[in-house]
């Protein structure tokens, strides 16, 4: 995606001719009655408001990273990728163009309502949990930790999901009151797996997966990979070149917009104003960097 340009978009309605089920912050759910269609939009959000303008080339970026993962780790676990040919969808979409990089067909999935949070090193929400309690989910962890300090193995933290709001951190303890211990145990076991693989391909791109999160469904009993996986909007990733501890590192992602909302005068109770084209730009840039760097070495 290398120097690519893209027209926007801010919802893929006008382009899908099937029922829309659900819209989230990003992507839209479609019905196809055996399979669902996942489009992802260029909508970004920040701090739980969809903020304008959309981004050019976010959708393509996280809809082709997620697709690219769900091929490399389809022999660690199943995932509910069907197809992403735009070909085979016929009537169904209204400009083959727009729509060839931003959307999947998958396998319905009754979705577990757990985020499975696998995190490598202490940052963001779990160095504050630290700072706080001396623990992570639960985890007890040794006094005197550094931020951004890599854990000698990754640790699980799980989070409750909730439809409206935040999603709720929780225990293993906790997870296992909700989902029983059988299935508590495998989702961690699988999480970190998938965490191991993409850390370590990760690192030799001279790129340091933090932390990431994953979702899971299950398909007659059997647990299967859903949603996305390792992209900017559901993983932390570091450029290996600017590791340090003790500071907030600036991370491949959607940095440059929560770094321009956190120097205005917002609320975060309030429409927030339009983003001004240079934040637009370069996080359409990040996104296609993090995409080029993973994918094309």
């Amino acid at each position: 995606m290398s120097g690519t340009t893209t027209t926007a978009i801010s919802s893929a309605e006008p382009y899908v001719k099937a029922p829309l089920l659900y819209k989230g912050k990003v992507r839209e759910l479609y019905d196809l009655g055996e399979h669902y269609l996942i489009a992802v939009t260029d909508r970004i959000s920040a701090f739980d408001w969809v903020l304008s303008p959309a981004v050019p080339d976010k959708g393509n970026v996280l809809n082709s990273l997620s697709r690219f993962w769900f091929e490399q780790t389809a022999g660690i676990q199943p995932n509910h990728l069907v197809h992403a040919d735009v070909d085979r969808l016929g009537e169904l979409v209204t400009d083959r163009e727009i729509m060839k990089n931003r959307f999947m067909v998958t396998k319905k999935a009754q979705r577990i309502d757990i985020e499975c949070v696998v995190r490598g090193y202490i940052t963001g929400g779990g160095w504050r949990q630290y700072q706080k309690t001396g623990e992570v989910n639960g985890h007890k962890l040794p006094a005197g930790m550094r931020k951004n300090e890599r854990f000698p193995q990754p640790i699980f933290t799980p989070a409750a999901k909730n439809d409206v709001g935040h999603d709720e951190d929780i225990t293993i303890e906790r997870m296992t009151e909700l989902v029983g211990a059988e299935l508590t145990q495998q989702l961690q076991e699988i999480s970190i797996r998938l965490y191991e693989f993409a850390r370590e391909f990760c690192e030799a791109r001279g790129i340091i997966l933090a932390d990431t999160k994953f979702e899971f469904g299950l398909i007659d009993g059997e647990i299967i990979l859903i949603d996305e996986i390792f992209t900017p909007d559901s993983s932390r990733f570091w450029d290996k070149s600017k590791y340090e501890l003790d500071i907030e590192i600036d991370g491949m992602d959607k940095e440059p917009v929560r770094t321009y909302l956190s120097g205005t005068d917002w609320d975060k109770n309030s429409d927030p104003d339009p983003l001004p084209p240079h934040v637009v730009e370069e996080t359409s840039r990040r996104y296609r960097d993090i995409y080029n760097r993973l994918v094309q070495g």
